[in-house]
């Protein structure tokens, strides 16, 4: 079995049902995170299938954005590893369906809500080229 991430008829990301189902899950985690809704909802098929994924594209492509923003004002190592995957499996999606990413070439600002603290004090701005280098490598890997 797999899933399917549509926005409207067309597919953009048909996954084997473990990553599939686990996209979903954190995206679901991380609407806290951008304080926003992922956009992911009900695909094609209907609420009667589970592995039927609609995206609504603005909305998660503004979902997408705020994490990327989020990432990029962060300096804490530890949140913009977890974050990280998600994130580039995301940005394909979104660049899929005809979307953008403003946040990846913005100037990031500064986010002072999570505090990294250890023997080697907060980590440095995050590259935003490490995320686009990401989402190209998970592109070849993601098949329509």
């Amino acid at each position: 079995m797999s899933q399917y991430f549509d926005v409207g008829e067309r597919t953009l990301w048909n996954p084997s049902n473990g990553p599939g189902r686990l996209f979903v899950e954190v995206a679901k985690a991380l609407e806290s995170v951008a304080e926003l809704p992922c956009g992911i909802g009900v695909g094609q098929w209907g609420p009667g299938d589970p592995d039927s994924h609609g995206i609504d594209l603005p909305a998660f492509s503004a979902f997408t954005d705020a994490l990327v923003r989020r990432y990029r004002e962060s300096s804490h190592l530890i949140l913009r590893s977890l974050m990280e995957g998600f994130i580039a499996t995301a940005i394909v999606l979104v660049e899929r369906g005809g979307g953008t990413v403003p946040a990846l070439s913005e100037e990031p600002g500064t986010d002072n809500r999570d505090v990294q603290v250890g023997p080697h004090g907060r980590a440095p701005k995050a590259d935003p080229d490490r995320l686009v280098e990401l989402a190209a490598e998970h592109s070849g890997s993601m098949a329509w």
